[in-house]
């Protein structure tokens, strides 16, 4: 799902990796590979890893690195890469195992390297996605923007927490309209030294 900013996001997360010298990034949740493409493009080594298959079959065609796996066990070595992003996939992971998957996520990313995160908003509930006609429904953990940022700073310091309205149309969120929410993007800078 293509996300209100997410374009504006990206190409100043490039420029972010292009200016600190990180010619190396990890995305997790690759989806069928377009943010893929887009720092392979601008000359970043890209790996990726989905839990859907057919997701990867999709980013493999279009001649990208990408793997199944699940963000709450990442078959990689501590601190590999230079940088972590994530969109609109966090989301997904429930409350009782955000701390363990954040925690994941710190592990292979080098100390003192950003991990940018996309998400949207809620009023810290778990819900299923009432637009889903199929099951099993999508699930929602929406976290305020206090929840996020207690949550994530727990792990490293946040920077350049921004938020913005929902779109329409293609730039609408999950919840088919029954959703009050918005779009939470944030920086996550790894400690310096591994914890």
């Amino acid at each position: 799902m293509e996300e209100p900013g997410s374009d504006q996001r990206l190409a100043e997360f490039i420029v972010r990796l292009k200016s600190e010298s990180r010619h190396n990034v990890l995305e997790v949740g690759s989806g069928i590979g377009l943010d893929g493409l887009q720092f392979v493009r601008a000359g970043i080594h890209y790996t990726g890893v989905d839990l859907s298959e057919e997701h990867v079959q999709q980013a493999r065609a279009k001649g990208l690195n990408v793997s199944v796996a699940s963000a709450q066990q990442l078959p990689f070595a501590d601190g590999i890469f230079p940088a972590v992003w994530t969109m609109t996939t966090l989301l997904h992971v429930p409350a009782t195992d955000i701390d363990g998957v954040l925690r994941e996520l710190v592990r292979v990313t080098a100390p003192g390297a950003p991990i940018a995160v996309g998400l949207w908003s809620g009023e810290d509930d778990e819900v299923l996605n009432p637009e889903d006609d199929v099951e099993p429904r999508r699930f929602f953990s929406r976290r305020s923007d206090a929840t996020v940022r207690q949550v994530f700073g727990r792990h490293g310091a946040i920077e350049d927490f921004v938020t913005w309205p929902e779109g329409t149309g293609a730039e609408s969120g999950p919840g088919a309209g029954n959703w009050t929410q918005h779009y939470q993007f944030l920086i996550l800078r790894t400690p310096s030294s591994p914890k």
